[in-house]
């Protein structure tokens, strides 16, 4: 009997290279309206709250580059965070982040569910390689979260160790990320005229990071309140024979 023994796996050589200006990016279609809806919720509410600093890099769809094995891989996740980049020249468009060159290492990756081959829970560890795969073993992004917005299943995994590990809810199903310092938990209204299971964030004392439009909308109703208030006190003071308008 010939005992069999399994190859063993040589750990990938990764190096942080530029991407090359020839180099052809990925342009692959998003595979649902909801998608970039999604991704743009996320940064609105950060930006309306002002969490979003200069140095920060905060993208959608947008190319991550590593250079493994000697070949260029890029994975466009649906939703990233990087606390810190090197800026680049008022002419010069971005088209694509290396980490440890251009800036600090990815903090948060988010992926929306669905049901391609090599998605975002494929740990498929050969060229293109899976999603879930490149995020932990060649990025190392701390926090990786995936999220199906019609189940709706919100899951976060938090690199320990060199590999991840689900973390658990909060009693209010939301989950701390700990790289934003906030809350992730799933929120279902309308946006836009849409309407749909969001992903929203809270701050660590359970308030909810307002939209802009919302921003918008709340400081329009307290306006009127105020204005309520006033005409209520001008009709008394009237009643009582005093001009309002006459009182500084």
């Amino acid at each position: 009997m010939v005992l069999q023994i399994p190859p063993i796996q040589k750990e990938p050589n990764v190096i942080w290279e530029p991407l090359p200006d020839d180099y052809i990016l990925p342009d692959d279609p998003v595979e649902n309206i909801q998608q970039r809806s999604l991704a743009a919720a996320l940064t609105d509410a950060l930006g309306s709250a002002g969490f979003i600093l200069p140095e920060m890099l905060i993208g959608s769809n947008f190319g991550l580059v590593a250079t493994i094995n000697k070949k260029i891989i890029v994975k466009a996740p649906d939703w990233f965070y990087v606390p810190q980049v090197q800026s680049v020249a008022v002419d010069v468009i971005r088209r694509s982040y290396t980490q440890n060159l251009e800036g600090a290492a990815v903090a948060v990756v988010m992926e929306f569910l669905s049901d391609t081959e090599g998605g975002e829970l494929s740990v498929r560890s050969t060229p293109p390689y899976g999603k879930l795969y490149f995020y932990e073993r060649i990025l190392k992004v701390p926090t990786y979260v995936t999220y199906d917005p019609y189940e709706p299943s919100l899951e976060v995994r938090c690199l320990q160790n060199e590999q991840y590990t689900l973390q658990q809810a909060d009693t209010n199903g939301r989950f701390w990320i700990p790289e934003l310092e906030l809350f992730l938990g799933i929120w279902r209204g309308e946006r836009l005229c849409q309407t749909t299971n969001w992903l929203r964030w809270w701050d660590r004392e359970g308030n909810l990071l307002l939209w802009s439009q919302e921003k918008v909308e709340q400081e329009r109703q307290r306006a009127e309140q105020e204005r309520q208030r006033a005409d209520i006190l001008a009709a008394k003071l009237r009643e009582l024979g005093i001009d309002p308008n006459t009182l500084s």
